[in-house]
């Protein structure tokens, strides 16, 4: 999730810069994996400036020769190579003198025998967008030459990257964070973005131009959609632009733009159809049949099983729900009324769909973690403004909403010995009660207790009372208040058992001789069967499917560790031996053979064995043959305990032994 600082400060300023405020998150439990920037890395220099003339370039037809008042002085002459430039704009400016993103310092320039004193700057040169076919115009004609670009645009914008674990959905939000960050500074808080609805002024109901019908209520809790008629597609406005370029997210049209402004702010997805393009403007939500395909908004043609839900219309899928929408409803200039859903998904079908297609979206991201449906409403209160505002819509009356049962409000008993019991410090009840009233909770004392009522964008992650504690505990800050005790002891203190210390002296014996333990991965790719000669009816070779690997190398448990002590081996001599090996590099099996080289089994048992006498007093090693589909037959340590007749057999993993000048570099 990148949150731009200015766009957070909007809703709470900390009063510190981005880094510190990035440390302080960290320590109270909300991850930020880097501080980024964007734009310019000063703002010095950029200013807003008017063209006041423009002339065709005498040496040069694409050129023209721009007279521009950047409120210094005297206007100055920039050369100009973009077709849209006009006099009368309001323009963005970098003067001589200015650092560029990348870090190349403008100067004064003779473009075809024209002396440029600056340059007049797109949306692209600003990485406001990715691209832009001409100059960027600012829209605010009111705003004088010369005022600093910064106060118009984000410039040298830091962004924060955070890493948002999967219980906290608010977080995916940017008024989320803002709000994680009013509970641990205590700064003001803004209100809530979606306190205020759009007047609808359109004609008729929302009733009379859509229907939506609901054949799987288990798995959308939730549709609500509202129509908007005489809506204007067009770009954004620069501001728009400037805050999703900076969140990573491209500008497309203002219609699209604002969906995806609303998901940043508040967490849940939105997405908009054009409403001429849905027959009767009929919607139904259903599992698709065996094999059905369509085409998504990233023009791949996509097939589907019977447990993905889809959005269609009379025709078929118009949207794979919760993921991506479909061309065949797909907003474009043309657009002049649109219908714009928020729906709430079922979160293990929208994880399980994504993986499946191999498809994830940013709205996915967020439906996958289960959202409450209660957040809707919220977004489409934010997006019927926006509509209005910057599309010139018309919203009409009425609010179309087919919702299931709506999850009934969490409600939590706090008990005040409770958090004393588990933290091992106290905390009075009346920073807990405002602690947790920032974070969004409603509380109220009752006693040496609170009773809390969780809001719906934690209904999910705040389920028991030791949760309270937690973040009554995180925002109080345990880096700084809570004791460094050691643990009580009621009794006698633990020790090990015999054979704990057997084992554990083992292993210091083993590795006084310069062996070292390997941990590798329990799992492994379907292949390795087949590569040990394991036959099919042996035990080992079934192996257990996992259901959600991290990849097809790590999709089954392993049946044997040989292939990830080979593994495990192999990367650490390329690292321990790199000074001295050939340029160029070597294989696995080449490293291998170069540890074993000047070495036998025999030494390596003759290692074993020392160990196991010196772990255990009065202990002997046999040997026995034990066959082994995939290699040479090998011998298997077994210890057995003198005058007890008790056999404690261990196989161990046969590793070639350490070669001259690798030993214990491992």
């Amino acid at each position: 999730m990148r949150v731009p600082y200015s766009w957070l400060r909007e809703y709470c300023d900390p009063g510190i810069d981005a880094r510190e405020l990035a440390e302080r998150l960290a320590m109270t439990g909300t991850e930020v994996e880097r501080v980024g920037a964007v734009g310019p890395p000063a703002a010095d220099s950029f200013v807003v400036g008017r063209v006041i003339e423009r002339e065709a370039h005498p040496n040069a037809d694409r050129l023209s020769v721009c007279t521009v008042d950047t409120g210094d002085g005297d206007p100055r002459t920039i050369v100009c190579g973009a077709p849209n430039v006009a006099a009368g704009q309001s323009v963005p400016v970098a003067l001589p003198g200015a650092t560029m993103p990348g870090g190349a310092k403008l100067g004064k320039a003779k473009l075809r025998g024209v002396e440029s004193h600056g340059m007049i700057l797109s949306a692209a040169e600003l990485e406001i967008a990715e691209e832009s076919e001409g100059i960027l115009v600012l829209d605010d004609d009111d705003v004088a030459p010369g005022t600093p670009l910064a106060e118009i645009l984000p410039l040298a914008e830091p962004v924060l990257e955070l890493e948002v674990t999967p219980n906290r959905v608010d977080c995916l939000g940017v008024y989320g964070v803002a709000r994680e960050v009013h509970a641990i500074s205590a700064a003001p808080l803004a209100a809530e973005p979606w306190t205020e609805d759009a007047v609808a002024d359109g004609e008729g109901e929302a009733s009379d131009y859509a229907s939506v019908t609901v054949e799987a209520p288990e798995l959308c809790p939730r549709f609500t959609a509202r129509v908007f008629t005489d809506v204007t597609v067009g770009p954004s406005p620069a501001w728009l632009q400037a805050r999703l370029s900076a969140a990573g997210q491209r500008p497309i049209n203002n219609v699209v733009d604002i969906t995806n402004y609303v998901m940043l702010l508040t967490s849940q997805p939105l997405h908009a159809f054009d409403l001429d393009k849905v027959p009767d403007g009929a919607l139904t939500v259903r599992a698709a049949a065996e094999g059905e395909k369509m085409k998504t908004l990233d023009g791949v043609e996509r097939t589907f099983d019977a447990e993905t839900v889809l959005v269609c219309d009379s025709r078929g899928p118009s949207g794979i729900a919760g993921i991506m929408g479909g061309q065949v409803s797909e907003v474009s200039p043309e657009t002049k009324r649109v219908l714009l859903e928020v729906a709430n998904w079922n979160g293990t079908n929208i994880l399980r769909t994504s993986r499946l297609l191999g498809l994830r979206s940013e709205a996915s991201s967020r439906f996958e973690k289960q959202l409450h449906p209660e957040l809707c409403m919220r977004a489409q209160r934010i997006a019927s403004q926006l509509m209005v505002e910057l599309c010139g819509a018309k919203l009409v009356p009425g609010t179309i909403d087919v919702a299931a049962e709506i999850p009934a409000v969490q409600q939590i008993r706090l008990r005040g010995e409770r958090v004393e019991g588990l933290l091992g410090m106290r905390i009075d009840q009346a920073d807990q009660i405002a602690y947790l009233e920032r974070l969004g909770f409603d509380v109220e004392a009752d006693g040496d207790d609170i009773a809390v009522v969780v809001p719906p964008d934690r209904h999910y992650d705040v389920t028991r009372e030791v949760d309270l504690v937690e973040e009554v505990a995180r925002v109080h800050g345990l880096d700084e208040h809570l004791p460094s005790t050691l643990p009580g002891l009621a009794g006698q203190a633990g020790g090990l058992r015999r054979d704990q210390r057997l084992r554990r002296r083992a292993e210091d014996a083993l590795r006084d001789l310069g062996f070292d333990e390997i941990v590798g991965w329990s799992f492994t790719d379907p292949g390795e069967t087949k590569r040990l000669r394991i036959p099919a009816e042996d035990p080992r070779a079934e192996g257990v499917t996992i259901s959600n690997p991290l990849s097809e190398d790590q999709s089954v448990t392993r049946r044997s560790p040989c292939r990830g002590i080979r593994r495990q081996a192999a990367g650490a001599l390329r690292r321990a031996a790199a000074a001295r090996l050939p340029r160029g590099g070597t294989t696995d099996a080449a490293l291998l053979a170069e540890w074993g080289r000047g070495s036998g089994l025999l030494r390596a048992q003759g290692s074993s064995g020392g160990s196991c006498g010196s772990a255990r007093r009065g202990a002997r090693l046999r040997a026995r043959q034990r066959a082994f589909p995939a290699s040479r037959p090998q011998r298997e340590g077994a210890r057995r305990r003198d005058g007890r007749g008790l056999d404690r057999r261990a196989a161990p993993a046969r590793l070639p032994p350490v070669g001259p000048g690798l030993r214990g570099r491992l």
